[in-house]
């Protein structure tokens, strides 16, 4: 485990070698959901880099893992804000060029707007797995839902393995989901930006979102594609990792393959 400082918050990061040597190729660099951190990826990093024969990063943004926090408000911009702020600056501090964006849930739409943006460093590519690009009433079902398992289960002991402050992270995401204000968030009209290669990934009993959520990005990237898992909900990572990391380097083949051809 390491730090870095980014405008005077240490943020803690990973790296994870494939046990394989390979040749240099760009690493991969993981996304975390709206209540993770370095540590709740667990042995799935690993796994990626000796699959994919890339090293991959993962790091825990500010306020989540053992991450310092920032003392201003969480707005509701704030998954632009990871996307725009702090995502660029962290790959400029590791001196990341160029890297395959891997993220989940609120990670993937910060991958999402990044890619989108134009902003340096810009990603070879970028895996999306339960995206979000809008407000479905699925989503507030599932977030009502997980509401109530948080108060009647042992789910903030467990969180608490991975967040010091497990209550005001889940406070946090629920508060900011519920509001009124944030029903209006809707990043679809930054879909048709992403200039780089983009695969959506979504289980089909995913809890919080329909596969309209990947099926918008599969047809509004221009070089966009989807996959659905079957019999999997909105973490594949954890409940289909054979199968999402077999996706994940198929895409990258191909995209490995058409280089090669071009060149």
């Amino acid at each position: 485990m390491a730090f870095v400082d980014i405008d005077g918050i240490n943020l803690e990061y990973e790296w994870w070698r494939p046990r394989e040597a390979a040749a240099e190729s760009s690493p991969v660099v993981l996304l975390h959901e709206a209540l993770g951190s370095v540590s709740i990826w667990r042995d799935f990093p690993q796994r990626l880099a000796d699959a994919l024969r890339r090293p991959v990063m993962a790091y825990s943004r500010q306020g989540y893992g053992r991450s310092g926090r920032e003392g201003r408000p969480r707005g509701l911009d704030y998954l632009h804000r990871e996307a725009w702020h702090w995502l660029p600056r962290v790959l400029e501090a590791l001196e990341i060029e160029r890297p395959v964006l891997v993220g989940h849930s609120d990670g993937a739409s910060i991958a999402l707007l990044h890619a989108a943006s134009g902003m340096a460093p810009q990603p070879e590519a970028a895996v999306l797995i339960a995206p979000h690009v809008e407000v479905e009433p699925e989503a507030i079902a599932g977030i009502e839902a997980a509401d109530r398992l948080w108060h009647t289960t042992d789910w903030p002991q467990r969180l608490a393995r991975h967040q010091p402050d497990p209550q005001r992270v889940f406070a946090e995401w629920r508060d900011t989901w519920l509001s009124a204000a944030f029903r209006a968030w809707n990043i679809e009209a930054e879909i048709p930006k992403i200039a780089c290669p983009v695969l959506a990934v979504q289980g089909d009993r995913d809890e919080y979102a329909t596969l309209s959520q990947i099926e918008k990005i599969a047809l509004g990237a221009p070089r966009g594609k989807m996959v659905v898992l079957p019999q999997c909900g909105h973490s594949p990572h954890r409940e289909r990792p054979d199968a999402l990391i077999a996706e994940i380097a198929r895409f990258l083949d191909e995209l490995d393959e058409l280089v090669e051809k071009r060149a």
